[in-house]
């Protein structure tokens, strides 16, 4: 990664985003459950609030082709995890440093269980702070992507979206959030469920039950089969 991205997100006005998104996705990360979560994030050494539910944390810092934190390696290759591996897996701007984003949004959703939940965060690119970021990255390329259409490539990929909102201050020098609300935002976070896997119903073929005989019993008499 250049110099240029851990100057913008160590920068004060996007820590503040930051903490917005933490705020906002804090609700949503406490009705998780299961025993593993995934954090992949642009931010190094981040952290995001406690989830009772969730035991135990993997966290990788992308930065470009690379990625480390708890394990190193490209961030354009495959996960080192199994299928179905994670109840929860947050990509905190991930795809905006990672070179490859959609293969790395693949990736996560394949080692997302089923009826486990994604969250993605990152900024907007229809907002006011497109002019700064240009300012303080000197013009280079960011990747920035719409959540809309986050949303409808992963329904394509038979995930149910539960929300789309965003959040933050409008503008990035702005101390707090102005009285627009959340509605223009210079981030967003994108929460969606991996659907479980359907059950192959299968036909039950009736066998018949010989019941045995008891001599004690007497003549006439029920015999129940249990």
């Amino acid at each position: 990664m250049s110099a240029a991205f851990p100057d913008i997100y160590a920068s004060a006005p996007l820590r503040r985003l930051l903490d917005d998104e933490v705020r906002g996705l804090t609700p949503d990360l406490q009705r998780c459950r299961g025993d593993h979560g995934l954090l992949v994030s642009a931010i190094e050494q981040d952290q995001l609030p406690a989830v009772p539910m969730l035991s135990c944390w993997t966290r990788l810092a992308v930065a470009e082709t690379r990625y480390s934190g708890d394990i190193a390696g490209r961030s354009d290759e495959s996960l080192p995890f199994l299928d179905d591996a994670f109840e929860l897996v947050v990509l905190r701007h991930a795809l905006e440093a990672a070179t490859a984003p959609m293969a790395l949004l693949d990736e996560s959703l394949r080692v997302l269980a089923p009826g486990g939940m994604i969250a993605v965060s990152g900024l907007h690119p229809l907002s006011l702070w497109l002019p700064w970021l240009a300012w303080r990255t000197r013009r280079q390329a960011l990747r920035l992507h719409m959540p809309l259409q986050l949303g409808e490539w992963l329904r394509r990929r038979d995930m149910q979206v539960e929300c789309v909102r965003r959040l933050g201050p409008v503008w990035p020098l702005a101390d707090v959030a102005t009285g627009l609300g959340d509605a223009l935002g210079g981030g967003y976070v994108l929460m969606a469920r991996k659907r479980r896997r359907a059950a192959a119903p299968l036909r039950l073929v009736p066998r018949p039950i010989r019941a045995p005989v008891d001599g004690r019993l007497a003549p006439g008499a029920r015999r129940n089969i249990a």
